[in-house]
């Protein structure tokens, strides 16, 4: 059996252009062998190598002109954003070119253009753009909780992905676009420190019960000697907790242990902690929210 020619080191890492191949010696037999794959016209992957939105990104990046960049859902998946299932696990690439270029054409690809580009940013080495733009863009597709949800990533952790006001510039530059009205709301409704998609909907679900709105994963204070520790909802003037338990740290004995110490604590000091859980009704947290708060002195 003719044993296959290995790729070339400068081909072996990502995916390359026919052109590429082509300059590093590669036969257009090389190229048709079962140990690669096309997954775009002109562009050439190792076979296997193309698993998520990202390495199909990445393959695209190959031939894509500088004057295109990943954009709408694809760009929000691409800085993190947190999205309903079915658009985070759509295979189809959103792909915006800036005029005179024409809107992206290729199988699996979403085309779009823009008189202006926008502010374009490098995500591992992508021309992607930048994550302020990419929430206004997912206004035309997602519902309005979901949209806040998303919004709610860009205000935190340690190095947000953008400031309030590069927020409200975006909404205001948007005007006139398909959901820009939702997009107004969505900002009016977002918070920092949000830690997950299930957060943002159950805040959300009780300041609609009427209840007052909690603080968001704020530092809880105890008496001195006690460990600082941190709750998702926080109503620190009546003293009640309402923590998300999306059971993830359960598979992590260290942190499950953490986490329930940490309740502990708070229940020790006084707090009312009321879990939360994805099989929890809504009837049932209005109903044990609502008890919590009265009992603290909360009056509707």
């Amino acid at each position: 059996m003719h044993k296959r020619a290995p790729l070339p080191p400068s081909l072996e890492l990502a995916p390359f252009t026919i052109a590429e191949a082509q300059a590093a010696g590669l036969s257009l037999k090389r190229t048709r062998s079962s140990d690669l794959e096309h997954p775009f016209y002109g562009v050439i992957a190792t076979t296997g190598s193309i698993e998520n939105l990202r390495d199909r990104c990445r393959a695209y990046s190959a031939r894509m002109p500088t004057s295109s960049f990943f954009s709408h859902v694809t760009a929000a998946v691409l800085h993190g954003l947190p999205l309903p299932l079915v658009n985070e696990n759509d295979p189809t690439l959103h792909v915006t070119a800036v005029r005179p270029a024409r809107a992206p054409r290729a199988a699996g690809v979403v085309g779009h253009s823009v008189e202006a580009c926008p502010r374009v940013v490098l995500v591992a080495g992508m021309r992607v753009v930048d994550p302020v733009e990419a929430w206004c863009e997912l206004a035309s597709v997602l519902l309005l909780d979901d949209l806040i949800a998303a919004g709610d990533r860009l205000l935190t952790g340690r190095h947000p992905l953008a400031s309030p006001a590069e927020i409200t510039s975006g909404v205001v530059q948007y005007a006139g676009h398909r959901g820009a009205q939702r997009l107004r709301e969505a900002e009016l409704l977002m918070r920092p420190r949000v830690e997950s998609r299930r957060e943002t909907f159950l805040r959300l679900f009780l300041v609609r019960c009427g209840f007052p709105e909690p603080d968001t994963n704020v530092e809880i204070p105890l008496p001195a000697g006690t460990k600082r520790v941190r709750g998702d909802l926080v109503y620190l003037r009546y003293k009640v907790l309402v923590e998300y338990d999306g059971e993830q740290h359960r598979t992590d004995d260290a942190q499950y242990n953490r986490d329930a110490e940490r309740l502990q604590d708070l229940r020790d000091a006084g707090w009312i902690v009321i879990t939360v859980r994805k099989g929890s009704t809504p009837e049932w947290v209005r109903t044990t929210v609502d008890a919590a708060l009265r009992l603290r002195g909360w009056r509707p």
